[in-house]
C-alpha cells in the first residue's frame, strides 16, 4: 500500500504545482491521468525522492518516504519522462553497471539477471549494440530493464509512451501489463489510451488537485447517457460553449463536432453517443 496524504508543493516562482493531494495504492496498474502542467511529474518525483514537498506524508508499506529515502529507493525502480543513456555503452554493459551499482556483485547472478531482464523487455538480440543506435521505444523498453533490477516493490513510470509509434506503444503497454499485477506500478501519463487499456484504478490531477477518482469502467459507466454529440459550423462553437456543458470539440471531416454532456436529450440536433474515459477526463479538466 501507498499512501499520500496532504501533499503540497509551491515552486520558488509561485506556482502551486500539488495541493493538497491525498491517495492511497495497492498492487497493480494506477493511472495518473493529466494534462501538461498538471503536477503529474512533481508528483511522481516527490514519490520517488527526487524533492520534497512542502507539507504532507508519503508511507510505503513501513516506510516513511520523506523520512527514509535510502529505505525506499532500495524497493523502488523508477523510469522518469527523459533519462539520459551512455551512447557508445551496449545494452548488456549497462545493465551490468547498474546491477553492480544495486549491489548485486556476484559475476553469475548478475549475468542470469541480465539475460533474463533483456529476454523479458524483448532486447536481448540487441544487447551488443549501442545505446545510441536504439529506437526510442527500444530505450524505452531498456529503462524498464533498468527499474526491474533489484526486484522493486513499486515503480513510477513517468509519460513512457509519448513518442513512441503504434507498434512500440503496444510492446510498452504489453510489458507493463506483465510487471504490473503483483507489484506497486504508477504510470503517469496525458495518454487516455494508456489508462484505459492498462489500468485498473485511475486518478485524474488538474492544477496540482485530484478532480476524480475510481476504476476507469465505473467511471464510463457513471457517464452513459450523457454524451451527445453534433456537427456544426467552427464559428458555432463558442455558441455551444455557452449554452451547454461542453466537453470536447474537435475538427472531424472539415467541420466541427461538438461533445456535450447532459442528463437528458438536449434535441437541436444532437444524437447520443456512448461514453468513453476520454469524456470523463475532458470534462474535469476543462
Amino acid at each position: 500500500m501507498l499512501r499520500i496524504s496532504n501533499l503540497s508543493k509551491t515552486y520558488p516562482n509561485g506556482v502551486q504545482a500539488l495541493k493538497n493531494i491525498d491517495l492511497e495504492l495497492g498492487n497493480g496498474m494506477f493511472g495518473l491521468l493529466g494534462p501538461n502542467g498538471a503536477g503529474k511529474s512533481t508528483l511522481m518525483r516527490t514519490i520517488a525522492t527526487l524533492q520534497d514537498p512542502d507539507s504532507g506524508t508519503i508511507q510505503f508499506k513501513d516506510i516513511n518516504v520523506l523520512q527514509q529515502k535510502q529505505e525506499l529507493r532500495k524497493v523502488l525502480g523508477y523510469l522518469p519522462q527523459e533519462f539520459g543513456v551512455y551512447p557508445r555503452v551496449t545494452a548488456e554493459e549497462m545493465l551490468h553497471y547498474v546491477a553492480r551499482l544495486k549491489g548485486i556483485v556476484n559475476a553469475g547472478e548478475r549475468k542470469e539477471l541480465v539475460k533474463a531482464l533483456l529476454e523479458q523487455v524483448n532486447l536481448y538480440n540487441h544487447r551488443n549494440k549501442y545505446l545510441a543506435g536504439y529506437s526510442g521505444g527500444m530505450k524505452q523498453r531498456f529503462g524498464i530493464a533498468q527499474a526491474l533490477i533489484g526486484d522493486p516493490q513499486l515503480i513510477i513510470v513517468d509519460e513512457p509512451t509519448a513518442g513512441l509509434d503504434p507498434a512500440e506503444r503496444l510492446r510498452f503497454n504489453n510489458l507493463l501489463s506483465e510487471i504490473g499485477e503483483n507489484i506497486v506500478v504508477i504510470l503517469s501519463t496525458h495518454i487516455v489510451d494508456d489508462v484505459s487499456e492498462l489500468c485498473s484504478d485511475m486518478a485524474i490531477i488538474a492544477n496540482g488537485r485530484v478532480v476524480e477518482r475510481g476504476n476507469p469502467e465505473k467511471l464510463i459507466e457513471s457517464m452513459e447517457g450523457r454524451i451527445w454529440s453534433k456537427r456544426v459550423a467552427k464559428e458555432e462553437v463558442p455558441a455551444y460553449q455557452e449554452n451547454y456543458k461542453l466537453v470536447l470539440a474537435k475538427l472531424s471531416a472539415g467541420s466541427m463536432m461538438v461533445f456535450v454532456n447532459s442528463d437528458s436529450d438536449p434535441g437541436d440536433g444532437f444524437k447520443a453517443e456512448r461514453a468513453t474515459l476520454e469524456d470523463i477526463y475532458f470534462s474535469k479538466i476543462n
